[in-house]
């Protein structure tokens, strides 16, 4: 994004806000994008996750002034291939599945935000999680085990367990007596807490917002059954993102609408956060750059 562009996004923001406006003046993108496609991985089951950007769809629609239909992908390469099929204008990625996107689109992909926590840092972790009661201590226990990825375009649930376990000199293809891919992140910690599995790699950001602890939350499973034995280096946050062959007058639109969306839908920020996030920060590809040369080192280690 150039200087130029966050310019003019602050300068919208500054002038909606003095206005009281709550969505900008048509423009003449709409006539010809009437509807939007919005795609999210599937980093939860489908039913939580349609239910938790319903609000934020329904600000999108106030706010940008088109229709926006919901699209959904059984992995995480669905929502890839809708990017550069051109069959979804807005997505919600992770760092690895916006990384690889660029990578297979030849960079005519761009984030536009990322979530800051409540303390306004940018970023999660992976972790290695396993059953509270088991008595894996640490990566070294778990020679010869199980473990579970989530999606192999997932950052935190195969991406960057794989590039820094293999950094530390655990190569996950030797090192465990198996590994595979459950589908998602709740899949991975279900299959740990069942025993198909005996650790998984999912996402944490702290001990108040994790996949875990949102498990808990919705009752999926006993809150503290679960335990962590190895955290990541901070990954970037989970950037959305759009095609720059799209309009670039959309695309700050929709970057506008997204930066904007704490302070003009309450409804729509707790239902995406949760209420554990602190605001939207404006990001460029840089912020992913490693990102991209992790997934380059780890195909060219396989």
């Amino acid at each position: 994004m150039s200087l130029t562009r966050r310019t003019l996004i602050a300068a919208a923001t500054a002038a909606a806000t003095l206005a009281g406006a709550s969505a900008p003046a048509l423009a003449d993108w709409r006539e010809d994008y009437p509807t939007l496609r919005f795609g999210v991985i599937t980093s939860e089951n489908e039913a939580d996750r349609t239910m938790r950007f319903k609000p934020v769809q329904d600000y999108l629609e106030e706010a940008l002034g088109v229709t926006i239909e919901w699209r959904t992908a059984t992995d995480y390469a669905g929502i890839i291939e809708g990017v550069r099929a051109g069959k979804i204008e807005i997505a919600r990625f992770g760092p690895a599945s916006y990384s690889k996107c660029w990578m297979v689109t030849d960079g005519k992909v761009e984030p536009l935000v990322g979530e800051l926590d409540l303390d306004g840092n940018f970023g999660y972790h992976s972790v290695v999680v396993v059953k509270a009661d088991s008595p894996y201590q640490s990566i070294d226990d778990l020679e010869g085990k199980s473990l579970a990825f989530a999606d192999p375009n997932s950052t935190s649930g195969h991406q960057a367990p794989r590039f820094f376990l293999g950094e530390a000199g655990y190569d996950p293809d030797a090192f465990f007596g198996s590994t595979g891919f459950s589908g998602s992140h709740e899949n991975s910690v279900m299959a740990v807490l069942n025993g198909t599995y005996d650790a998984a790699a999912t996402w944490w950001r702290d001990a108040e917002r994790s996949n875990p602890q949102r498990m808990a939350n919705k009752g999926m499973i006993e809150d503290g059954s679960w335990r962590v034995i190895w955290t990541s280096p901070k990954l970037p946050s989970s950037p959305w993102a759009m095609s720059t062959e799209l309009p670039e007058d959309m695309r700050t639109d929709v970057q506008q609408a997204l930066y904007n969306m704490k302070e003009a839908s309450p409804e729509a920020w707790e239902s995406l956060t949760d209420g554990q996030a602190s605001g939207f920060k404006l990001v460029t590809h840089a912020d992913y750059e490693g990102v991209v040369r992790m997934i380059q080192t780890n195909l060219a280690d396989r």
